[in-house]
């Protein structure tokens, strides 16, 4: 199969000539210059450097030492060497963060004179690490959320090493502080890549709380305005998502909208369950089973299950079963 349909030349006997290769590659290199004319989205052409993939993932990684030193490290982390691992990785980490937010912040502020850029990113890479400390802490809450909500779990080391959701959450902490800060590029260059580790994706603008835990974890979905509580478990496949979305005038998408749900302190979220929309709010101690499909807000305590067998919803809320029919049709 051929990539250019064209008529190849022959020899004298009617044998096709080989192919010029040099020819052929100016050929396709002009055909290429063309398409940067016309497809300007997806190109980034006389513009300021953007952040490296690469660099930032590595970053995330190394941070990832930080954080729990002595877990990923080839090399041994004993209270001998800490100080000095600790500070040179620290040293590095922000060298090379500054390059790094620095491109983000030019591309972000192309009026701004490059010296205010310069300034504002080393504000803002000093003010990130200097978050470092209070994310740790809410790691180690996080951590013990997982230890124990899972019976399966032996240890916290065993947590920390092999929990999806530990590399997920711990991602997401780190790239929220960037998003806070309108670091966006490398806030979703983050999320999306703890979202191709793990298979679990945090929108870095979404507001979580403390003790966190997501069990198994794949599939798990959490948008942009979500708000998220104290002590949420959530199951695998679960979707916090938008329920639709409004259009300006124009037919364009409004942005900056809250469209995502609010899940107060304590709720469990079972596996496959879907809690749609800006407006929707799970209340405080509920529980809501696999499966379900969400749009209206939830009184707190409340039980939400779907009966396969009769293909309806059950609510129970304070011990007395509720008609749920509003959440049938017209609800959802």
């Amino acid at each position: 199969m051929y990539l250019f349909k064209t008529s190849p030349a022959t020899t004298g006997d009617n044998r096709p000539k080989a192919m010029n290769r040099e020819d052929r590659i100016k050929e396709l290199h002009q055909a290429i210059l063309e398409t940067y004319d016309l497809y300007g989205g997806i190109n980034h052409i006389d513009e300021a450097n953007l952040p490296s993939v690469g660099e930032v993932e590595d970053i995330i990684k190394k941070m990832m030492f930080l954080l729990f030193p002595g877990f990923y490290n080839l090399e041994k982390i004993h209270t001998g060497n800490l100080e000095s691992w600790s500070g040179y990785l620290l040293d590095s980490l922000y060298e090379r963060l500054l390059r790094q937010v620095t491109k983000a912040i030019c591309f972000c502020n192309r009026e701004t004179p490059h010296s205010e850029h310069l300034i504002l990113a080393e504000q803002v890479t000093l003010e990130i690490l200097g978050t470092l400390p209070e994310i740790r802490s809410q790691l180690a809450k996080d951590v013990a959320a997982a230890y124990y909500g899972d019976p399966a779990a032996k240890s916290h080391e065993e947590v920390i090493l092999s929990y999806p959701s530990i590399q997920a959450v711990s991602m997401y902490r780190v790239a929220h502080e960037f998003y806070k800060r309108e670091i966006h590029l490398i806030a979703r260059m983050l999320s999306e890549y703890a979202h191709s580790q793990t298979g679990i994706d945090i929108h870095p603008g979404a507001r979580i709380g403390q003790s966190f835990f997501i069990d198994h974890g794949t599939g798990v979905v959490i948008g942009e305005t979500c708000v998220i509580g104290d002590r949420v478990k959530i199951y695998q496949g679960v979707t916090l998502g938008a329920l639709s979305f409004k259009k300006d005038e124009s037919g364009a998408l409004v942005k900056g909208l809250k469209r995502h749900p609010t899940i107060e302190d304590d709720v469990i979220l079972y596996a496959g369950c879907n809690i749609l929309g800006g407006s929707t709010t799970i209340g405080k101690g509920s529980v809501i089973g696999g499966n379900v499909w969400i749009t209206e807000s939830v009184a707190p305590g409340t039980v939400i299950t779907f009966d396969v067998t009769k293909q309806e919803y059950r609510r129970i809320q304070k011990g007395v079963e509720i008609d749920l029919d509003f959440f049938l049709g017209s609800g959802i």
